[in-house]
């Protein structure tokens, strides 16, 4: 004689419901686990491309995190042998995950020339995949251009190398104390801070 399965009871739904929720929310959960990290107001600046970098900084204007964007190198989907380095994905979601749940993005809008068409592609798939991350994320971001804060935190008058020379500068007088491998993703966090908090920005004058 079959015997009927019995159907299960309502405490055991109710916990495969919790464990459902759990996995769901998988992604926030290093959150909940570090203290005080939930109600922290972070600032997420992002030097787009896979020679870019990333940098988190706090409401009180420490460097949480700064690092070069996480890429792998692999072959190409040409016919002919190339290889190209894209995003990692799995370790750039990680990196994020540092600004907590209290955090805006800046994104540096990427360069589009069809004269470097080659470069042109690479900068807008690593964008790609950097919005998927943050929109995962559920993290709010902001396209700007680099004339913006450059504008803001830069002196007048520089061309060219000059900017990259002056970014490192500037970014290695505000944080002394910080090993800096991408300073135009430290000032473009530096300058999300100061927009979103509404603090006075302060132009660097050119030194004598």
């Amino acid at each position: 004689m079959l015997r009927r399965n019995n159907p299960p009871t309502r405490p055991l739904l109710e916990k495969a419901l919790i464990q459902n929720e759990i996995a769901f929310h998988k992604e926030k959960l290093h959150i909940l686990t570090t203290p005080g990290l939930e109600f922290k107001k972070t600032f997420i600046g992002i030097d787009n491309g896979v020679t870019g970098a990333i940098t988190i900084l706090s409401n009180d204007n420490d460097i949480m995190l700064h690092e070069k964007t996480p890429v792998t190198k692999c072959l190409n989907y040409t016919k002919k042998k190339a290889f190209v380095n894209r995003v990692n994905f799995r370790e750039f979601k990680k990196l994020l995950r540092n600004a907590g749940n209290n955090t805006f993005c800046f994104i540096e809008r990427p360069m589009v020339n069809p004269g470097r068409f080659n470069a042109s592609v690479s900068a807008i798939r690593c964008l790609e995949a950097t919005m998927i991350i943050l929109e995962e994320l559920e993290i709010p971001y902001q396209f700007i251009d680099s004339k913006e804060w450059q504008k803001e935190l830069l002196p007048s008058g520089l061309v060219k190398d000059e900017l990259k020379q002056a970014a490192g500068s500037v970014a290695k007088r505000l944080f002394p104390k910080q090993k800096v491998v991408n300073a135009d993703s430290i000032l473009i966090a530096e300058y999300c801070l100061r927009k979103n908090t509404g603090r006075t920005l302060k132009k660097v004058k050119n030194e004598s």
